[in-house]
């Protein structure tokens, strides 16, 4: 997106996970969207209790810490801890309920979703509510492919814009897909190296990863 294409509503991220535990696979995308759509910020937001799994067997306190280093020194990108000061589990509807209370209806909300979690938007708590509070911005993976039939496909029909541009027109309603640079870099195998003792140096900061083995994490 061109400074020329900016005008209109600012645009404020928000980007959920279990991080468990943040790498850099999160922290690219989450800087190529804050530049590509021009985001005053982006929060990134450790779900306390996910819903459609069971908890992380690391405590959300841990990888909402190791976000808060991550993040660290980048001003556009902050962690977000409202799911953690919430009892129960972590509905993303009651964050954007939330942050659209704090932002008002001058500033834009896009929630940030990959394309697998797309696939199973229908199992989330009150989906279709997700747009009456937010954007949804979509981020596209090779290999992936969005739905051609059913609920999904007439959802994303409905509401796509094809320019991002148009994200900067009203407060929400609207999904964007975007392509980002690929980095396969996987949390899961990350917890399976660490538990294995091999090195997980330069797939996750530095920073993340002295705190891992400070706190003897993944083991």
């Amino acid at each position: 997106m061109s400074d020329a294409g900016a005008s209109g509503l600012p645009l404020v991220g928000v980007f959920g996970g279990t991080f468990n535990p943040v790498h850099y696979g999160h922290l690219r995308s989450a800087l190529e969207l804050v530049e590509r759509l021009q985001l005053v910020r982006l929060h990134l937001m450790p779900s306390a209790q996910p819903p459609h799994r069971e908890a992380p067997e690391c405590s959300a306190v841990h990888r909402a810490a190791m976000v808060e280093l991550a993040v660290a020194g980048e001003p556009r990108l902050s962690c977000d801890l409202r799911e953690l000061q919430r009892a129960g589990k972590s509905y993303m509807i009651d964050s954007l309920i939330e942050l659209r209370g704090e932002l008002g209806a001058g500033t834009g909300l896009c929630m940030v979703l990959g394309c697998d979690a797309v696939l199973d938007i229908t199992t989330w708590y009150r989906w279709q509510e997700l747009l009456d509070w937010a954007h949804i911005v979509v981020i596209s993976r090779p290999g992936w492919e969005l739905p051609q039939e059913g609920d999904v496909a007439q959802w994303l029909q409905d509401h796509r814009v094809e320019d991002a541009n148009r994200l900067r027109d009203r407060p929400a309603g609207c999904i964007a897909i975007e392509e980002l640079r690929p980095l396969a870099i996987s949390a899961t195998e990350i917890r399976e190296m660490l538990a294995a003792g091999r090195s997980a140096r330069y797939l996750l900061p530095q920073s993340v990863l002295d705190y891992i083995q400070t706190n003897k994490l993944y083991r």
